[in-house]
């Protein structure tokens, strides 16, 4: 059994893709970690005003959590607020990008799949 705790596991300061401040991230689990062509389990706080820059990736999915907290997601231009319990799907090569627009911390799970295990 593998058990990693993203509260009890010190983050990581960064900026997320030339987005605004820089985001604590727990890197939980990484492509050595799999089996199969799961790539990265990361648990993410973005302060207020705070963002994960528009991006996109190649020929990988990822789905965003929202744990805690509310924001506005972009996906090839189309902005909706997400908030907590709501969980959103990036299909290869879309634009995407999340801004915390509240008072309060965003905390978020990312997880990214790829179409083949990478060696």
């Amino acid at each position: 059994m593998i058990v990693r705790n993203y509260l009890e596991t010190s983050p990581n300061l960064q900026n997320a893709h030339d987005g605004i401040g820089d985001i604590r991230n727990v890197f939980l689990f990484g492509e050595q970690d799999f089996e199969t062509p799961l790539r990265f389990v990361i648990y993410s706080e973005i302060e207020p005003g705070d963002s994960i820059g528009i991006h996109r990736h190649e020929d990988n999915e990822e789905v965003y959590v929202i744990l805690e907290g509310t924001g506005e997601m972009t996906v090839n231009g189309e902005t909706r607020a997400v908030k907590q319990g709501d969980v959103l799907l990036n299909k290869p090569f879309w634009s995407h990008g999340l801004v915390n627009t509240s008072e309060a911390v965003l905390k978020i799970l990312v997880f990214e799949v790829g179409k083949t295990k990478s060696s």
